[in-house]
């Protein structure tokens, strides 16, 4: 099993039909943490780092890529995801300069989107795959893909969190 050890995460392929239940969920938080002052989600905390804001704007990508992938992975077998460009767009969609409350509803609405897709996945729907880019290139099962989103919402809370926490 996959395990993250920065945010003590692991892959349970078993959760993936639970996924659509915790998302919004994480949606939530991140709607709490994009009420701090727009200045301190705007800063980053080392160059290398992004802001809160940006991390935010890049979950909010994130969600909906991963629908257009899910769907993608229904429509036509075996699909390659294209890589999303998670660097470039924190400059080409300018994260840095987004209103917060935007990002948060935008975020949640994302959320309901990517759900709403899992939702309609019949139980041999989840043994579909497509190629995923990212953490390294694999095929991947639609299951092991609902589980990785929940990774990403809940590790980039936890990036969000240690700079809001340690300015």
């Amino acid at each position: 099993m996959l395990h993250c050890a920065e945010c003590d995460y692991d892959y349970d392929l078993t959760l993936a039909n639970q996924v659509s239940g915790l998302a919004p969920q994480y949606a939530g938080e991140y709607s709490a943490l994009l009420r701090s002052e727009p200045s301190v989600l705007r800063r980053r905390a080392a160059p290398q780092l992004w802001s809160p804001l940006e991390y935010a704007c890049h979950v909010r990508d994130v969600l909906l890529v991963q629908r257009e992938r899910l769907l993608a992975a229904r429509r036509s077998d075996a699909p390659v995801a294209e890589p999303m460009g998670r660097d470039e767009r924190v400059e080409h969609d300018g994260y840095a300069q987004q209103q917060p409350a935007d990002v948060a509803r935008q975020l949640r609405d994302a959320t309901m989107l990517f759900t709403h897709a899992l939702d309609q996945l019949r139980p041999e729907d989840w043994e579909r795959t497509l190629t995923v880019p990212y953490p390294e290139i694999a095929v991947r099962s639609l299951r092991w893909f609902a589980v990785h989103t929940v990774h990403e919402l809940r590790h980039h809370l936890l990036d969000i969190r240690r700079q809001l926490e340690h300015p």
